[in-house]
Formats: C-alpha cells, structure tokens, sequence
C-alpha cells in the first residue's frame, strides 16, 4: 500500500444532521444507515456543500482494548451552517473543533488496509495521541462505494504527545 501522508488540520466546531446507529465491526449496519439516510438527504436545509459525512463515536477504551464486537455510534450525515429545521428522523450533532490528522485516501473503502496503517504504524510514529473526538470520512465529489478508483478524506483526531 503506497504510504499515506496526512495534512495537519485544526477543524472549527462543525455542525452535522443525519441519522446514527448502533453498531460494531462485527455487527456492521453500515449500508443499512446509508440507505435509510439517502432518501431524506434532499430535505436538509443550511447544506455547506455536497459533501457527506461518514462520522463514528468510540467509547474510551476502543482502540487500546479492540475487539471487533465493541459497539460504538455511527453516522450519515451533512455538514451544515445551522441546525435549525431538522427534517423528522434525522438529528444533529456537533463536532467539537480540533486538531486532525487528515489522510486523502483513493480505494475501495471495503478495505481496511489505510486504518490498519494509520493506526499500527503512522500513529505510534508520529509526535501525536488519539484524541477523545468523532472520527469522520468526508465522503466528495469523487467517492464512489466499494470502487478502487474512490477517493475520500479519513479525519483522525489528535493532540501533541
């Protein structure tokens, strides 16, 4: 796997609706909170841009005690200006603004080649530890399922060591 290189960023307080599941990566319900966003997504009103928000939430000790059937929260959502006029059944959520460590990654995202890296070897050489944020793929223009041409933006969050 050619290397990934992230870009340092700060994010500012972002502002996310969309819908959320329970789920771990054993049990994974991910196509089925896709479909159930999709449909609704036209309705969303203060849309930023086109993009979509594929957003996680771990507990604490997710990573350093990993075990395929911990459950955590996952979200489909859009970056908006304004959580005002939420369609029914969906909800927003708040990603608090922070550093990121921001890898552009261009494959399929059925494959977990680029966390595996990210988390065993570009993580525990960088000068930086996980930080207690959401973790979120920004899903653009050119995203596409499960294809190897797919192109994504995979935010990690950190703080200095």
């Amino acid at each position: 796997m050619k290397t990934l290189i992230p870009s340092i960023e700060l994010l500012p307080e972002t502002i996310i609706i969309g819908k959320h599941i329970q789920m771990s990566f054993a049990d994974n319900k991910t196509g089925l909170l896709w479909s159930s966003f999709m449909p609704g997504v036209n309705d969303i009103q203060n849309r930023i841009n086109s993009n979509l928000i594929s957003m996680q939430l771990y507990p604490l000790s997710f990573f350093s005690e990993f075990n395929p059937s911990t459950p955590f929260e996952k979200w489909a959502g859009v970056p908006v200006s304004s959580a005002q006029h939420i369609p029914d059944g969906l909800e927003s959520y708040t990603i608090p603004n922070g550093l990121y460590a921001v890898f552009h990654y261009v494959g399929s995202s059925a494959n977990p080649e680029a966390f595996q890296y990210i988390f065993t070897e570009w993580l525990p050489d960088s000068n930086y530890l996980l930080d207690e944020r959401p973790h979120f793929e920004v899903l653009g223009e050119k995203y596409k399922n499960n294809d190897s041409k797919s192109e994504e933006d995979i935010w990690i969050p950190i703080k200095p060591k």
